[in-house]
């Protein structure tokens, strides 16, 4: 089992940037696909990044591909979004997750685990 803590939100003006970060703690970090999600009030969760278990495969939704950037480093066990030229629509709470499977995958009920969230506001 794996536990999940993210931090980095706050607030941010329209084409500013942040930076969340993802520690876990337990066993075999590096056998879990790593995403983040994201949940605007009112709305359903939605996919925003994952990569895979060596950190080679990204994917990315279209709303913020070229913008946001997910990495990993694994002997630190934490995954990082780097979120830049954000927009007020990117404002929500960022969760990270774990999947413990081999493929790169988008959809929330693949997830195994979750953190508790971060707030990502952005002012326009």
């Amino acid at each position: 089992q794996v536990q999940l803590v993210e931090s980095g939100g706050g607030l941010v003006e329209a084409g500013g940037s942040l930076s969340l970060s993802c520690a876990a703690s337990g066993p075999d970090f590096s056998a879990y696909v790593m995403g983040w999600f994201r949940q605007a009030p009112g709305r359903e969760r939605e996919f925003v990044a994952a990569i895979s278990r060596g950190g080679i495969t990204t994917t990315y939704a279209d709303s913020v591909k070229g913008r946001f950037t997910i990495s990993r480093d694994n002997g630190k066990k934490t995954v990082y979004l780097q979120m830049n030229n954000l927009k007020p629509e990117d404002a929500a709470v960022y969760y990270c997750a774990a999947d413990y499977g081999r493929m790169v995958t988008t959809t929330v009920p693949r997830y195994d685990y979750w953190g508790q969230g971060t707030q990502v506001t952005v002012s326009s």
